[in-house]
């Protein structure tokens, strides 16, 4: 396979003094010991407006998070905090009115990380439910709500979790998260774009009843205005309440940096240099903002994001990136063109290897890949035609083909994908031949729509039929919402949750539009409501 353009930079170590973050940044967010002396205990008020968060739960740890920051659309995106370090310190008990607290700690919030923590809480007991806060001098923080995932040989009778991705802020209320919070979950995933780069202006700003100072009608590029706009979509009580909630589990996709972007290959005739500085700033405020581990902290340009989850024995959870090491978009999108070069891939060879081997390790009932661009071929010619988009995995077809071919040398026989990325609702069956609808189901893929991307959206749209003429396709709805899955040893049963309205205000009701069943050992789906 080709190495990525990236690879081919001599000095992008360079990157470090304009993008990276110090190892002593590092240590300090992450926790330090009691008697270490670090930053004073001054804090201006109300430092926690962005909310609390934990994420990529283990067995005995998880990951806390939370970012000071009291006037939290301050233009230059350093949420009001002085430059100076502030100590932030956190308590995880074994109930909601913290009487039975088992872990303290300290961390260290910097300016050089946009005053974020991210505190990893060591010592805590397999599969079971915590809840946390922070303090800074005298302000306290909501309380979240985390769990550890069981034991690595525990038989776990049940796995709870939402999928949701696509949250542009401007164009509509979070009202799907507000629904989100009120489910008895075990995990959320977060399946790529947080946030949007676009300039936020009348053009595009459909949310009602809110108002934007010309800070936000400008590009994003640097990385004060990345910083910025993660404290724009965090002003979202209900995003804030989604992650104080459950722990989420997060991977990326596009306009986290740039619409479309293909490893360090801009498609707006920026430079692969000024994308790859670009791509360091956009990664480094991505790791401020998110529930992270020190294993995914950025080194320039670069940010492993792919990794692995265990829940007991009943999943393993391969979190994948699909935009880091991709392969530039090709010229030619009908049926035989350049997609089908066995030399693409979408996941660059390192991560497919590593992709490769923890399926061969599995043993898992369930296989997850939650990842963000649709799996399923999609012929988007409804007529006599074969075209197909670039975007997605029919751009690196050689690459699907052989994922599918070790999920059957494998003998995966439960194969679960979970996508974002296209703002709908999708059901759909993972063929090992996607031109003959009789061959072998080996999976099933779910795709979450948007929270808020697109407005309101309709049941049907213009590109339902598109979609539906895809016989392997069974489900397609283009409203906003999220999706619902409940994990067992014998089945998966998905419901996909809509709301009819998100850009007049968030009063919307839920409801779930169809459910699936899909049984251990027969991959596919089987419609329920």
């Amino acid at each position: 396979m080709r190495s990525s353009a990236s690879d081919s930079l001599p000095n992008r170590r360079d990157f470090l003094a304009l993008a990276g973050v110090s190892a002593a940044a590092v240590a300090l967010g992450s926790g330090v010991p009691a008697a270490a002396r670090t930053g004073g205990d001054r804090v201006p008020p109300d430092p926690f407006r962005l909310g609390v968060a934990s994420g990529d739960p283990e067995p005995t740890s998880v990951v806390l998070w939370t970012r000071l920051a009291p006037d939290a659309l301050a233009p230059d995106g350093h949420g009001g905090m002085p430059g100076r370090a502030v100590d932030v310190h956190y308590e995880v008990a074994e109930d909601e009115r913290f009487s039975r607290v088992v872990r303290r700690g300290r961390a260290v919030a910097t300016a050089e990380l946009a005053h974020s923590v991210h505190p990893e809480v060591e010592g805590l007991r397999p599969g079971r439910e915590y809840f946390y806060r922070f303090r800074a001098g005298g302000e306290i923080s909501p309380a979240g709500r985390t769990r550890t995932a069981p034991g690595p040989r525990e038989r776990v009778d049940r796995l709870s979790f939402a999928t949701a991705s696509c949250q542009a802020w401007y164009h509509g209320h979070f009202t799907a998260y507000r629904h989100l919070a009120e489910e008895d979950l075990d995990l959320v995933f977060f399946l790529g774009d947080y946030i949007y780069e676009y300039a936020i202006n009348s053009g595009n700003l459909w949310r009602h009843g809110v108002e934007l100072g010309p800070a936000h009608d400008a590009t994003v590029r640097t990385l004060e205005q990345y910083r910025l706009r993660y404290s724009l979509f965090k002003t979202d009580p209900h995003l804030r309440r989604a992650h104080a909630r459950a722990p989420w589990v997060s991977t990326w996709d596009d306009h986290e940096v740039q619409n479309n972007y293909a490893d360090a290959h801009s498609q707006y005739g920026i430079s692969i240099e000024d994308f790859e500085r670009q791509r360091a700033v956009a990664y480094r405020a991505y790791y401020e903002n998110m529930p992270l581990r020190r294993s995914s902290i950025p080194d320039g340009p670069d940010m492993r994001l792919y990794r692995r989850l265990a829940w007991g024995r009943l999943a393993d959870v391969h979190v994948l990136d699909t935009r880091q090491y991709r392969d530039d978009f090709p010229e030619d999108s009908g049926a035989g063109g350049e997609h089908t070069d066995p030399d693409r891939s979408i996941l660059g060879e390192r991560q497919e290897r590593w992709l490769t081997e923890g399926l061969r390790r599995s043993g898992a009932t369930w296989n997850v890949l939650a990842q963000q661009v649709v799996m399923a071929q999609i012929d988007r010619d409804t007529g006599p035609g074969r075209t197909f988009s670039m975007d997605q995995w029919d751009g690196f077809t050689a690459n699907r083909d052989r994922l599918f071919d070790a999920v059957r040398r494998f003998g995966i026989d439960n194969l679960v994908v979970l996508t974002g990325d296209i703002h709908r609702h999708v059901a759909a069956e993972l063929k090992a031949d996607f031109t003959d609808p009789d061959s072998a189901t080996i999976g099933t893929e779910l795709v979450a729509s948007s929270v808020g991307s697109d407005g309101d959206g309709a049941p049907t749209d213009r590109y339902t039929e598109l979609w539906l003429s895809n016989p392997h396709v069974r489900f397609y709805d283009g409203r906003r919402g999220y999706v619902l899955a409940t994990m067992t040893p014998e089945r998966l049963t998905s419901e996909f949750k809509v709301v009819d309205h998100v850009e007049r205000d968030d009063t919307a009701a839920v409801s779930t539009v169809a459910r699936f069943v899909t049984e251990a050992g027969r991959p596919g789906l089987k419609r329920e409501a």
